[in-house]
């Protein structure tokens, strides 16, 4: 009996030592053949068995035999060393320390196979993949010579050793070989990849796929992995600000097992994200609802990691960041009630980690336990988690901005705002940047050493963000609701955010930023920061968020509506601009489409106005308005159903309007009579250009908007008939265009527009009804763009 144990145990490596003198095709059948002896081996009995043998000699676990317990020899942990494990991990961990992952529990090796002190089944089946692979290399390049036709014949017998071959997979178990290796069937390939990613050439020889040990079989294969992650640095405008990206294209060279590789869950949700620019999976259901099943499944696989992060804290931070990732896909998605808990579950989950101390870490605190993280190693690292932060505020913010409390007060932010993108890129050492909401005048001096569009992003949001705080608390104990009849420069705090808001900001931007917009349009090719194009409009969806409870048309020095129409026209102008040029607006951070959505609420009001007073001149100019806002959303929901989802909000507020119009058409108004090009609607023509050629020749209807003149005029604003214009001042020389978003675009009719139910945002919650008494036809003090402030 003896004897025959140690042929057992010598059997495997007398059978590695075989398989240097094997062919190609004859690997596969070791390997099963190893597993299935495995298999077979005798295992030790049970704890549970009253009766039990007792143990040879050496054959309890090392751990067991040094402190002289007893033990059950179970594999791979011994019921001993996991009660002391549990019992570890029961207390937290004190600062700076981590408990192990599992028990620490280990056997002597198996002769005739080295292992490591760990004798996990599954460790000796990776490395007995490795030597397989290893084996592998060296026949390929003994083979490197080889002719075609002998190449074949190989490949042949190796398809007839794997058909009478066992599948490992099903007749081993608690072992699992990569699925990659065995996975054939094209319509599963054509699933987990975009048909819009370039073509990867197979290898001869199927079983190559296992030279992709330890890869995340979830995940596509590396090649196709790579392009995702291209896409999602080049046209990503969110969740790629927390990756820093020479570093992170580096980690991907290395193996799947090293610790330095990116975490599986940044993988899934990088997927999930960059699907939307290359994925052609995708089911427009009728109501407009875009579903793409390859960005849900690594969507869903995101969470499962963050669902096991949560109940066991492993790799916290890299979990953390897959989820801001994940949340801005959730916000493109327009998916609400999953932002709402993602940007809660965020912010939580920063606080304990102290990234929102100086410096991302605080080893004290009024009787906390210290940090959860560890000090950060080094400028990367530090950087990366202040980033981190800051996205996770930016996205509360933003989910917040329909008149909700923030998950983190601005008072509780102690992190000093990020460096510029490219002083992280390049990681330069550099001192921390001075500034961070505590500042004084934060928002008015920007430093140039640690000024960009990205850090003035951050300062807009955050801008908005103390509007929606005096919005909340405002109404938070007020007995009744905001009313158009009251001054709101009379309520505590007003007038200050008011003139921060509407003058100060943008007013005091860098000259290299306030002149310009974040657009370069050139003949070879056009850039968007997208970033200093939002800089330029948050400011504007701001003020009209702040006076729009108090718009009164019927009032002809009420300077909220003053407020509210310049911050719409500024905005409209600024589309205009960016549709005039062959940028794509789909690249556009998604806020944008909120920002259009409050101008176009506006639009409503006013063409509400127009209507009671039978004004249907300035009623049809400010329909084809509102048309230009709704396209706008609609286009960019071609890509992120984030459009789509507030055009159809949209139409709940314009419901009223629709029925009171005498307009045919009115959600028609100023959409061309036929598709154009985009390349053909700008090409400069004879005339004024009023006209735009298409394609065959004929002129392209457009619809009507007012030019804007040069700083320092006044000119009339069309939307407002004998109202005083606004000066663009603030709009940096804006030309005014036509919008060629809406080519191609034919408008809904009226009809179609039955059964939406209105939804009436929160933040639009104080609106209150325009009364039909007719404005005064005398030209009305509404304000300029220079400057001028209203005195009460």
């Amino acid at each position: 009996m003896k004897k025959q144990s140690i042929c057992r145990r010598t059997g495997s490596g007398w059978m590695i030592a075989r398989v240097l003198a094997q062919p190609l095709f004859t690997l596969y059948s070791t390997v099963t053949l190893l597993l299935t002896e495995y298999d077979s081996m005798p295992k030790s009995s049970s704890s549970s068995t009253p009766s039990r043998p007792a143990l040879r000699r050496n054959q309890a676990c090392r751990s067991c035999r040094r402190r002289k317990l007893k033990c059950d020899a179970a594999r791979p942990h011994c019921g001993t060393c996991v009660k002391t494990w549990h019992a570890i991990i029961s207390v937290p961990a004190p600062v700076g320390y981590a408990h192990p992952t599992e028990p620490q529990c280990s056997y002597d090796p198996v002769e005739g196979l080295t292992l490591a002190p760990d004798a996990d089944p599954v460790e000796r089946i990776r490395q007995l993949e490795e030597q397989i692979a290893n084996l592998k290399t060296q026949l390929n390049d003994q083979q490197a010579g080889a002719s075609p036709s002998n190449s074949q014949s190989q490949a042949e017998g190796s398809n007839k050793s794997r058909s009478i071959s066992p599948r490992p997979s099903s007749e081993v178990k608690g072992i699992s070989l990569p699925r990659a290796a065995l996975v054939l069937d094209p319509q599963f390939r054509n699933d987990s990849s975009s048909p819009e990613l370039r073509p990867v050439t197979s290898a001869k020889d199927p079983f190559m796929e296992l030279l992709f040990i330890g890869w995340n079989t979830d995940l596509p294969d590396p090649a196709t992995m790579n392009h995702y992650i291209d896409v999602f640095f080049r046209c990503d405008p969110c969740g790629s600000r927390v990756l820093h990206k020479s570093s992170f294209l580096a980690s991907m060279l290395l193996s799947p097992r090293d610790p330095g590789f990116p975490h599986s869950a940044i993988l899934h949700a990088i997927c999930a994200s960059a699907s939307r620019w290359t994925s052609q999976n995708v089911v427009v259901s009728a109501d407009g609802t875009r579903r793409d099943s390859f960005a849900e499944f690594h969507a869903g696989k995101t969470r499962q990691y963050i669902d096991k992060t949560m109940a066991s804290g492993e790799d916290i931070f890299s979990v953390m960041q897959a989820c801001i990732i994940l949340s801005w896909y959730f916000y493109q998605e327009g998916r609400w009630v999953e932002v709402w808990i993602f940007a809660g579950f965020q912010t939580r989950v920063s606080v304990p980690l102290r990234l929102n101390y100086p410096g991302t870490f605080s080893t004290h605190g009024n009787n906390s336990p210290g940090a959860y993280l560890a000090p950060p190693k080094d400028l990367r690292d530090l950087e990366s988690r202040r980033r981190s932060w800051w996205m996770t505020i930016l996205f509360d913010r933003i989910a917040s901005v329909g008149g909700w409390i923030h998950a983190v007060d601005e008072r509780d932010l102690g992190t000093e705002l990020p460096l510029r993108n490219e002083d992280f890129e390049s990681e330069i050492p550099i001192p921390s940047n001075p500034q961070d909401l505590a500042t004084p005048d934060v928002f008015i001096r920007h430093p140039p050493q640690y000024t960009d569009s990205f850090i003035l992003l951050i300062k807009a949001i955050m801008l908005f963000g103390r509007v929606t705080d005096f919005n909340v608390r405002g109404s938070l104990r007020a007995p009744t609701a905001p009313s158009k009849n009251q001054n709101p420069f009379f309520l505590e705090g007003f007038r200050e955010l008011d003139q921060l808001v509407f003058e100060d900001f943008l007013g005091e931007l860098p000259h290299i930023y306030k002149t310009n917009n974040g657009i370069t349009d050139a003949p070879d090719g056009g850039s968007l920061d997208t970033d200093l194009y939002m800089v330029h409009i948050i400011p504007h969806a701001a003020t009209i968020t702040l006076h729009n409870p108090y718009i009164d048309f019927n009032d002809p020095n009420c300077t909220s509506t003053q407020r509210c129409v310049h911050s719409a026209r500024c905005i409209l102008a600024a589309y205009y601009m960016l549709s005039a040029t062959s940028l794509d607006i789909t690249r556009l951070h998604p806020f944008v489409t909120i920002c259009w959505y409050l101008a176009a609420v506006v639009q409503v009001q006013l063409c509400k106005y127009f209507i009671e007073i039978s004004d249907s001149e300035r009623e049809s100019t400010v329909w084809g308005e509102i048309n230009v806002l709704r396209f706008a959303m609609l286009a960019y929901g071609q890509r992120s159903p984030i459009g789509t989802r507030q055009e159809k909000l949209l139409q709940g507020l314009m419901r009223e309007i629709v029925r009171m119009t005498a307009q045919k058409q009115p959600l028609e108004v100023g959409i061309p009579l036929y598709p154009f090009s985009r390349n053909t609607l700008w090409r400069k023509g004879e005339g004024n250009g009023s006209q735009t050629v298409s394609e065959d020749g004929s002129a392209i209807p457009l619809p009507v908007s007012p030019p804007y003149e040069e700083p320092g005029q006044r000119v009339s604003t069309p939307s407002m008939g004998s109202v005083q214009g606004l000066s663009p001042s603030s709009m940096n020389g804006m030309q005014g265009h036509s919008p060629p978003s809406m080519s191609g675009m034919q408008g809904p009719s009226p009809s179609s527009m039955s059964g939406i139910q209105g939804i009436s945002p929160p933040s639009m919650s104080g609106v209150q009804g325009l009364s039909p008494t007719l404005m005064q036809s005398s030209p009305l003090a509404w304000g300029t763009g220079t400057g001028e402030k209203v005195r009460f």
